[in-house]
């Protein structure tokens, strides 16, 4: 890819049913596969409790960083296009699901359009979100302020490493 049309962007990924982390990697391992995007960094694999609807298993969550020539719009496309790819069926509101890939940051775009919010707009309330992309992005900043710093301010009672290593997705 050249390196003049490339945008940075940021995703979060998480799931919950079947085998979350091999559909993690796999999604991983698609976007990377791709003539338009490559995957520069990736978190840590952390094992978090259910947020939202709580009466679920424990979530797998993780963040990467991609660079891209997709416009924002279409990176998502590709996300859902994953997610749908991994069986992803979208019931209910933070239920169970076999995987989710939100677009997190995409560059400096602040956007508010009904398909896709940039940042997206609950991703500085939830710890499982920021504690992955302070890995790989501390200084990042998403509404004027630092990941790391918003990540002082999040609850991450229950969140723990379920593998240390950044090279988790590509073995998975």
């Amino acid at each position: 890819m050249p390196e003049a049309a490339l945008k940075t962007a940021t995703l979060g990924l998480g799931g919950n049913i079947g085998d979350p982390v091999k559909a993690m990697a796999a999604a991983l391992q698609k976007l990377d596969g791709r003539n338009d995007c490559r995957v520069t960094a990736v978190s840590r694999l952390y094992r978090t409790p259910p947020w939202g609807k709580t009466d679920q298993s424990f979530f797998f969550n993780a963040c990467a960083v991609v660079d891209t020539r997709l416009e924002p719009e279409a990176l998502l496309d590709v996300c859902l296009s994953i997610e749908r790819e991994m069986k992803r069926e979208r019931i209910e509101r933070w239920g169970p699901r076999t995987l989710d890939i939100d677009v997190l940051t995409y560059g400096d775009v602040i956007q508010d359009a009904p398909r896709l919010e940039l940042p997206h707009p609950r991703m500085t309330d939830r710890g499982f979100v920021l504690m992955p992309l302070a890995d790989i992005a501390p200084g990042l900043l998403v509404r004027g302020r630092a990941v790391g710093d918003w990540l002082d301010d999040a609850e991450v009672t229950g969140i723990e490493i379920a593998d240390d290593s950044r090279d988790w997705w590509l073995s998975a």
